[in-house]
């Protein structure tokens, strides 16, 4: 069984198509990376996938379970960081992992202990009784990060989890993203950072105006494409999707 599976998966918005029939398969235990320019419909897929947006054609299977038809099954079963965080500020990073915990229907002995082992691998021990309000943006990621994976879930989506993180944040969430990914979940995430993409996916998928364009591992995408063997992800992208390099006159800048 597939983590999961999309099958002419398509969203409009009035006369915009935002996700074009898109096929998709994605598998246990790996990390899979979703990338694209700007406005590709990245957001759109995972909002889909998660049960946020209801697609205007096509189907979603997470874990054998169709998302339109079974959506609490599938939320009981994963976990979501969404690009926009919309998290209680008025709470501690621990009330908060707290309460998400209690709200999956763990033990509180079960969400004391979670918590506390997610807060010293995230390196926030010192931080769970501060308010949120008062976190900077990486330890708010962290603790999202933290708040998605606190119920075990089999699958984790992650939309742009390294947008406004430092290099130590970022350092503890993709020790998390490796750990999970060695306990058998399956991590699905879209970033614009190409360097963390290229080490950590197993394979990548890459959007363009809502169409998928390429699907694979690095080399069998090069392959593909006839891209050349020593080209890293971030020229195999911008061939792919079709951008070349410009000249623009700026010499007023002096």
């Amino acid at each position: 069984m597939e983590s999961i599976e999309l099958k002419s998966l398509t969203r409009r918005f009035g006369p915009i198509t935002a996700v074009d029939r898109v096929d998709l398969l994605v598998h246990p235990g790996e990390i899979f990376g979703l990338l694209g320019p700007n406005g590709a419909g990245k957001s759109t897929m995972i909002k889909m996938i998660t049960g946020l947006l209801r697609p205007t054609e096509g189907t979603v299977q997470v874990l054998g379970f169709d998302v339109t038809r079974h959506p609490i099954e599938v939320k009981r079963r994963v976990g979501v960081l969404p690009e926009e965080l919309h998290l209680y500020e008025r709470l501690t990073g621990e009330e908060y992992l707290h309460f998400t915990g209690r709200m999956y229907g763990l033990e509180e002995s079960v969400v004391r202990t979670r918590t506390a082992q997610l807060l010293h691998t995230l390196e926030m021990a010192d931080d769970g009784g501060r308010l949120i309000i008062d976190y900077s943006q990486g330890m708010r990621k962290k603790v999202a990060l933290a708040a998605a994976i606190i119920h075990k879930p089999a699958v984790v989506f992650l939309d742009e989890p390294f947008n406004g993180v430092d290099v130590v944040s970022s350092r503890s969430i993709r020790n998390i993203l490796n750990h999970l990914v060695g306990k058998g979940m399956t991590v699905f995430f879209s970033s614009h950072v190409m360097e963390l993409v290229e080490k950590l996916c197993t394979r990548v998928a890459i959007l363009k105006k809502g169409r998928l364009i390429a699907c694979g591992t690095l080399d069998e995408i090069r392959a593909s494409l006839s891209i050349d063997k020593d080209k890293d992800l971030e020229e195999v992208f911008l061939q792919t999707i079709g951008e070349t390099a410009f000249e623009q006159d700026l010499s007023w800048l002096g």
